[in-house]
């Protein structure tokens, strides 16, 4: 009796074993461990390799992991279009007190070192001087007075200083352009042709501005600040 308990102990635990392990297989399919195993690992597809071969794969599969890491490359950026640039501006001559009031208007621009003052050969203006150029010396002169003469006109002067003007018959002076601007029309309408008008005053200098590198937007803002200054004008230079 105790031998046929032993053995049944031994047969059942021998059953369960088999049966944890996958031998007997699963109720639900019937099928078998070695069964199920053919069935996962398609052995048809299975290749050995050699070690070689193996380093080889483990390498190539290292190298993709890199480049696959490495930050994108930044997309070329094109060049800008060159900024078209006028080499030399000048403004003035100022008188002293325009002169620091364009100054002041000039420094809001922040042109920084592209802007410099300089001094120019000014005059001042105090006269306007209607005349005859010179020509053919005395007798030119004495030509021209007899003409003057012949038409009525008394009042003028030959002018016989040591100067450019010398033997230019004057016909009047005058504080201001449009007075003696008249007068040549009266003249012309006389029949007395080729007067001209020479501003005289003393010679001196005056402020005035170079601007460097200027942009078509800098130039013009600074023309519209040079409007607000009676005859300042811009113009190029050197």
């Amino acid at each position: 009796m105790l031998k046929f308990v032993f053995w049944a102990l031994l047969a059942s635990n021998a059953a369960l074993f088999a049966h944890a392990e996958g031998y007997l297989g699963r109720l639900e399919d019937g099928e078998r461990e070695p069964q199920r195993l053919k069935n996962q690992l398609a052995p048809e597809r299975m290749v050995m390799l050699t070690a070689s071969e193996a380093r080889a794969a483990a390498d190539a599969a290292s190298t993709s992991a890199s480049s696959a890491a490495l930050p994108a490359q930044p997309l070329p950026v094109a060049a800008a279009a060159p900024v078209e640039t006028i080499a030399c501006t000048q403004a003035g001559a100022f008188a002293a007190g325009d002169a620091r009031r364009f100054d002041t208007r000039v420094a809001r621009l922040g042109l920084g070192q592209r802007a410099s003052r300089i001094s120019v050969p000014f005059q001042e203006v105090s006269s306007h001087l209607v005349y005859l150029p010179p020509g053919g010396g005395k007798e030119g002169a004495e030509r021209r007075v007899a003409e003057l003469k012949e038409r009525g006109i008394e009042n003028f002067f030959v002018m016989q200083s040591d100067s450019p003007l010398r033997w230019a018959v004057s016909l009047g002076v005058f504080k201001s352009e449009a007075a003696a601007q008249s007068l040549i029309a009266s003249l012309a309408r006389q029949g007395v042709r080729g007067a001209r008008v020479l501003p005289r005053g003393p010679q001196g200098t005056r402020a005035a501005w170079q601007f460097r590198d200027l942009t078509q937007d800098e130039r013009k803002r600074l023309a519209g600040i040079a409007d607000d200054f009676a005859g300042v004008q811009l113009r190029s230079c050197q």
